[in-house]
């Protein structure tokens, strides 16, 4: 199971995955428009949407120049095997210096279209992955994202690896689409007039049908796309169970990496690793399914190519036989033909990509759908107000926080935080506490009542475990302002009034400071941010919780000295939590009743 949020209310954010896998892979066609324009949208809101739009009407030009000149192949089929029909040796070399210069020219062409269609790849990715790093990285919304459900889950993975995924299959998949959408246009125009020279003569009768060969190419790719649908039309929920169950494996395994001291502490390798089998297991029965399937489906799809290579020759053979069409003619209306259904049996040997796209687009674009109006799971409640105090204090106003399983509040409804003010909110393990916290934060809104906040940029949050960025401790000390804006000076005293001078030296070192700090170091590291910043308004969610009594006393007293005139609230079960001579306040859970008569 997933860690739970940092805090005392429990996180039933996190369940362990269903072996049933997300029932949205169904996508409905309604839903399947829905998504399809949340990605065009985000294309369209991207920085480079116009180069992409650029890119398109390039690829665009150049298949079109490719079926020009598989026309103009298409046209030397018939002159070449006429001039071998009849021995003409001359014809037969002025042909072959023809044929090079047709595939010169769609060599050119294919290399041209290779480079545009990874290059319009590129730039879909870099379009759809802006756009969901901005939606997911809006104020407060990364957080609520894990209390929203199953499209919560590993956004890692979404916005990496499925938005990557999701871009290569739209290039490959959009780009065959138009172009044998070019081709079906063109060759039917030229095997509709090829079949004035197929006469079907039985029994002395001469039938003509026309277009017959037209009909014929479309009854074949026709027959070749039902089946292919009939068959593979299990793997489009299996696909995006697929994706559910390798996401939670990877999150096992990242997690497992994380844990690895706690884990080789408790002798806990055997457990761990029973864990990891099973994760790997269920995503291994979900790719034996997919086998199974994808077996299945090529049953179709190949037979159906190899039946491709006699069919046009077979339908085409009464009017060779019959003398009305010649050998070169025959070669042209088997190659017309070729065009033809290969055009149309794009669906059939593209349908196991297609289910693949419609999953890996049910993932990324539910996601980005979810980002602008995320509801917690398990909680339906109003939202609470946030207004900017008129005198710059805090103030809470009746607020009552909604919980997946109760309401809390505080015993007192209404108070106000002025500066240089202390307050310590205290309650049992589960009331709440953190959540309280993170609902005047802005990261839980869901509840009522009104919090009146004083100035952004004068206030700091400081929660159980402190966020280090990747990159320099210098950086890290500064965040999330601009660590140029310190001096050395500065850094390396606030860094010896925490009692971390040891770290002066390593200030321009990149390394996973998360990682490589004990967390008594980081929580001391998040109060050297505070000597720094100098706020006004501090607000504390035991941040000094790993520190023994004597070190968190010491560094309390900042807001003694440094930061006396600050404004201090603090949740925790007792004083150790807060600084000295704070006035204590207590957190309880309100009945519905009462809450629905306020």
């Amino acid at each position: 199971m997933k860690t739970t949020a940092a805090g005392d209310t429990p996180d039933p954010r996190n369940p362990e995955p269903s072996e049933a896998g997300p029932p949205a892979g169904r996508l409905r066609i309604g839903e399947l428009r829905r998504h399809v324009r949340a990605f065009l949208g985000a294309v369209a809101r991207a920085p480079n949407s116009r180069k992409v739009y650029v890119l398109v009407a390039a690829v665009t030009l150049v298949i079109a120049a490719t079926t020009f000149g598989q026309i103009r192949l298409n046209e030397w089929q018939r002159d070449f095997y006429d001039a071998l029909e009849q021995r003409h040796f001359d014809a037969l070399l002025v042909q072959l210096g023809v044929f090079v210069t047709i595939i010169a020219g769609l060599l050119t062409l294919q290399v041209a279209q290779t480079w545009l269609g990874a290059t319009l790849k590129i730039g879909l990715r870099d379009a759809v992955t802006t756009d969901l790093l901005s939606a997911w990285m809006q104020p407060r919304r990364a957080y609520q994202l894990g209390w929203a459900g199953d499209v919560g889950h590993n956004p890692d993975q979404r916005i990496q690896e499925d938005a990557r995924h999701l871009c290569d299959l739209c290039g490959d998949l959009g780009i065959g689409l138009l172009q044998a959408t070019l081709l079906l246009v063109s060759f039917v125009g030229v095997l509709w007039v090829l079949s004035e020279h197929v006469t079907l003569v039985y029994d002395g009768y001469r039938l003509e049908v026309p277009g017959y060969m037209v009909w014929c190419a479309v009854a074949y790719a026709a027959a070749g796309s039902w089946a292919t649908w009939r068959v593979g039309k299990p793997l489009v929920p299996l696909n995006a169970e697929h994706y559910a169950r390798e996401a939670d494996f990877r999150f096992s395994l990242v997690h497992t990496n994380e844990a690895a001291e706690a884990i080789g502490l408790n002798d806990g390798e055997v457990d761990t690793r029973n864990q990891l089998g099973t994760s790997l297991g269920r995503v291994l029965a979900i790719q034996r399914q997919i086998a199974r399937g994808l077996a299945n489906l090529t049953w179709v799809t190949a037979g159906y190519g190899w039946l491709a290579l006699v069919v046009p020759i077979v339908v085409a053979a009464p009017g060779y036989f019959g003398g009305t069409l010649t050998f070169g003619e025959l070669m042209m209306v088997t190659g017309a033909f070729f065009q033809v259904q290969q055009s149309l049996r794009w669906f059939v040997d593209n349908f196991a990509a297609i289910a693949d796209w419609r999953a890996t687009l049910l993932r990324v674009m539910s996601l980005r759908l979810a980002l602008p109006d995320l509801e917690p799971m398990g909680v339906a409640a109003g939202h609470i107000v946030y207004q900017a105090h008129p005198d710059g204090r805090l103030a809470l106003e009746d607020l009552v926080v909604a919980l997946p399983d109760k309401q809390v509040g505080l015993a007192d409804g209404r108070f106000e935080l002025a500066p240089g003010d202390r307050v310590l909110i205290t309650g049992g393990p589960g009331r709440g506490k953190s959540m309280l916290f993170r609902a005047i934060a802005g990261l839980w809104p869901w509840g009522s009542g009104r919090v009146l906040l004083p100035p952004a940029d004068r206030t700091v949050f400081l929660p159980q475990r402190p966020y280090l960025p990747i990159g320099t401790l210098r950086k890290a000390i500064a965040y999330p302002r601009a660590p140029e804006g310190y001096s050395d000076s500065d850094v390396k005293a606030a860094l010896d009034r925490v009692g971390l001078a040891h770290l002066v030296r390593h200030l321009d070192e990149e390394r996973r400071w998360d990682r490589e700090l004990a967390v008594e170091e980081q929580q001391a590291l998040a109060f050297s941010r505070l000597l720094l910043q100098r706020p006004l308004w501090v607000f504390l969610d035991n941040p000094l919780n790993a520190l023994e009594g004597t070190r968190r006393a010491e560094l309390m007293t900042v807001f003694q000295h440094e930061l006396a005139d600050a404004a201090v609230l603090a949740v925790g079960r007792s004083t150790a939590a807060a600084p000295p001579q704070c006035q204590a306040m207590e957190l309880v859970e309100i009945p519905s009743a009462e809450r629905a008569a306020s």
